[in-house]
């Protein structure tokens, strides 16, 4: 569960166990000031005592938790966790117009990642799909997107690798961040230079095992098999100049069976990918912005 914590909130040891103490003294120091507030309205005990409490509860919380999150350092998490629980509920108002982060999603094939993405962010109150990028024309994916109504762009390969890496078309439309979904060409490191720390890919496999050049896909699972191992599963991670590189920030693994084939492998994978990804995405673009 611990580890579950840091991969999402991308925090270390210290700062989990700060944030924790954080959770443990606001959450002490809330239930106690609620009850003397209580105990001065001098109201019995009842349901509308109940109601009260918890009312000034939802209204001290947060002030506690900043309070206390002070002395720790861990006030910026605190802020961005309780805006991000305010948009939640309907209490923090949306962001103007214009004010979302703007997602590209780059994708190469069928595009079911992309879809479960789109799916994802479709009523986001800060967070937007904006583009898909494919470097193939008949791919799966451009369909998905024409039916989101989602704009699209067809790049190809020699301005990709040998020319502005179509960074001008990316900041036209205000792209913030670029998330990569089964897309099969390497960045050019240009591209990853004009979006440090924005660059986020899945890999279909428990990194640093099975990745690097050629290994996507089918490949990978093949590969799994090949070595007889007993778990498999995804790794997100930042991208760099290199195959399958950067900072993992989360993973999930699932078992590999005796009988399993390529296929079946990787529609446990697949299940995986559908089901963390746009989240994981949502809390790295909300700790960035």
């Amino acid at each position: 569960m611990l580890d579950r914590l840091k991969q999402r909130w991308k925090v270390n040891e210290l700062q989990l166990l700060l944030i924790l103490i954080t959770f443990a003294i606001g959450g002490s120091l809330t239930g106690y000031t609620g009850k003397k507030i209580l105990n001065l309205l001098s109201i019995e005990k009842g349901w509308l005592w109940i109601i009260i409490y918890i009312i000034i509860i939802c209204i001290l919380w947060p002030l506690a938790v900043l309070l206390i999150s002070i002395p720790f350092g861990q006030y910026r998490f605190f802020i961005k966790y309780i805006k991000k629980i305010g948009v939640r509920m309907g209490i923090t108002p949306k962001p103007p117009k214009g004010g979302f982060q703007r997602l590209a999603i780059f994708a190469s094939g069928a595009g079911t990642n992309a879809q479960k993405i789109i799916e994802y962010f479709e009523k986001h109150p800060s967070i937007k799909v904006s583009l898909i990028v494919c470097n193939k024309p008949g791919a799966g994916v451009l369909k998905i997107a024409e039916q989101a109504g989602v704009s699209t762009l067809i790049i190809e390969k020699e301005r990709f690798f040998h020319g502005d890496a179509y960074i001008k078309e990316l900041r036209d439309r205000q792209i913030d961040f670029i998330v990569l979904a089964g897309f099969l060409w390497k960045l050019p490191s240009i591209l990853i230079k004009a979006y440090p720390s924005g660059i986020i890919n899945i890999h279909p496999a428990l990194l640093p095992k099975y990745g690097g050049k050629g290994l996507y896909g089918n490949f990978v699972h093949e590969s799994v098999l090949a070595n007889k191992e007993k778990e498999s599963g995804i790794s997100i991670h930042y991208v760099d100049e290199i195959y399958d590189h950067g900072e993992i920030v989360f993973q999930k693994s699932c078992p590999v069976f005796e009988t399993d084939t390529p296929e079946s492998l990787a529609r446990r994978i697949h299940a995986l990918e559908h089901e963390h990804y746009p989240r994981v995405i949502e809390e790295i673009v909300n700790l960035k912005s």
